[in-house]
């Protein structure tokens, strides 16, 4: 997380531009790490290029995993 006070606004700039550019995209973090985020839980991420290229990959989540989770949500309480 920055340290510089500007660049947190830069980045709380960009998570709402992000939010309006994308907003199916934050509810549905919030609802996976609120109800699927355990250890033992698969993410598996697919990536799509421009030109049809195709990129996967998962991971298995792990106890540290959950911490580092709930951690991040408690940022923004």
């Amino acid at each position: 997380m920055p340290k510089n006070p500007m660049q947190m606004m830069k980045l709380m700039e960009r998570l709402k531009i992000f939010q309006q550019q994308h907003p199916k995209a934050i509810p549905f973090f919030q609802q996976v790490a609120g109800s699927a985020m355990e250890p033992g839980t698969v993410i598996e991420m697919k990536v799509t290029d421009v030109n049809g290229k195709e990129y996967i990959s998962n991971i298995r989540v792990t106890p540290d995993d959950v911490e580092t989770v709930r951690m991040l949500q408690n940022l923004k309480d």
